[in-house]
């Protein structure tokens, strides 16, 4: 098949761009952090001084879905001819940011796809995602649309997107351009090795660095809230348990207490 690029001048530009080393978050805490929700990750790194951390657009593709994850970045970026464009499919892919990006798939990863909430471009499909999952990936977050859904389903691969697509990853304006690369998606940035939350409420980001502090913040409001959510169940009034007053505070750390003492 001949290389469309052949007729235009060539940049001396090597692609896949690949970015530099990095450190995959911790995994005790992301172990420690599967029972935090989405929600309460993006409250905590607000009131931390981080307002952009919810990747706004992308949904999950079945219900009940959730993950906790080391991200691994993925960059599409548009398609011009004299560098990258998606003629002959897999026969282009193969040698791209796509294909480069899996192979370093490890255990406990998130795979996060920078697409610009394109409607035409399937970011990912049915084998490349088996591929993923065989490789330990746990799920995927894509500013943009995936294709074969149906099938990805069946895997069983929780997977947040704005939608789904017929095209494959190039076939129309996007190409996969780097990997190991810093990502916006969905108004948040996302570097290699940040915490990836996702639920029914969406997708968080969660700097590395951060993860810890969030988790010791998070912990006291999960509990929290798991007392209140009982004592309103009860009966009780919503302004003496949401949020907790000194009072319910002191029968809240009294409970907790013996919540530790029942283990």
């Amino acid at each position: 098949m001949s290389d469309p690029a052949a007729a235009f001048p060539r940049p001396d530009f090597e692609l896949p761009v690949r970015g530099g080393a990095y450190r995959r978050a911790d995994p005790q805490t992301l172990q420690d952090l599967e029972r935090v929700s989405s929600a309460t990750a993006c409250a905590k790194l607000h009131g931390m001084g981080i307002s952009r951390s919810f990747v706004e657009g992308p949904r999950p593709l079945a219900e009940g879905q959730r993950i906790v994850g080391s991200a691994i970045t993925l960059q599409f970026m548009p398609q011009r001819e004299d560098l990258a464009s998606g003629h002959g499919q897999e026969y282009v892919e193969r040698h791209t940011a796509l294909w480069h990006v899996l192979e370093e798939v490890k255990p406990g990863d998130v795979l996060v796809i920078q697409a610009f909430g394109s409607k035409y471009s399937g970011c990912i499909g049915d084998i490349l995602a088996r591929y993923f999952v065989k490789k330990g990936g746990v799920g995927i977050v894509v500013d943009g649309r995936i294709r074969d859904s149906d099938r990805i389903k069946e895997l069983g691969l929780p997977v947040w997107s704005t939608g789904t697509t017929p095209h494959y990853a190039s076939q129309t304006e996007l190409f996969p351009w780097a990997y190991d690369v810093p990502v916006a998606v969905g108004g948040a940035l996302c570097m290699p090795g940040d915490v990836v939350i996702a639920d029914g409420d969406g997708p968080v980001i969660v700097p590395q660095a951060m993860a810890g502090a969030v988790l010791e913040s998070a912990a006291d409001h999960e509990d929290w809230e798991a007392f209140s959510r009982r004592r309103l169940d009860e009966g009780a009034r919503l302004s003496d348990y949401y949020p907790l007053t000194p009072d319910s505070r002191e029968e809240y750390e009294l409970w907790r207490s013996a919540q530790a003492f029942a283990r």
